[in-house]
């Protein structure tokens, strides 16, 4: 098994942060640009990867009340994640994915996964600063 994490800090409290990442309509916003998450009755979601064209089962659970988003292969047990939103000084917030793979062939490599983890926090954080843009304006 790999494990990867990375972690961000954004200008926002926790709820908005929270809300944003598990807009399940918003989802293709701020994860990796090649995979899109299409729900079928929560928990259980599809997500179709550009690069392989392959549909894969999935379960994506959001718990509000924890500020944590878990996800995971539904039939096979290729790899599972999560992201964790806490709370900081200021109204600030850090954001925390982390990502485990289970079978070495389904994990891209620690530069692949590096790079796709930290865009993927870069577009969450311009998604809730263009949200908290809006509603201020």
């Amino acid at each position: 098994m790999t494990e990867y994490e990375r972690s961000r800090t954004m200008p926002a409290h926790p709820e908005q942060v929270f809300d944003q990442a598990a807009d399940i309509g918003r989802l293709d916003t701020w994860m990796p640009q090649d995979l899109h998450v299409r729900a079928e009755g929560l928990p259980a979601v599809t997500v179709h990867e550009d690069r392989t064209d392959e549909d894969t089962p999935a379960l994506l659970r959001a718990e509000r009340e924890q500020m944590r988003l878990e996800w995971g292969t539904r039939e096979q047990g290729d790899y599972a994640g999560w992201l964790q939103v806490a709370g900081i000084d200021s109204g600030a917030s850090e954001v925390t994915v982390h990502l485990s793979f289970f079978e070495g062939s389904h994990d891209p490599g620690e530069q692949a996964v590096t790079r796709a983890l930290d865009a993927s926090l870069e577009r969450l954080a311009e998604q809730v600063r263009l949200r908290a843009e809006n509603t201020a304006g």
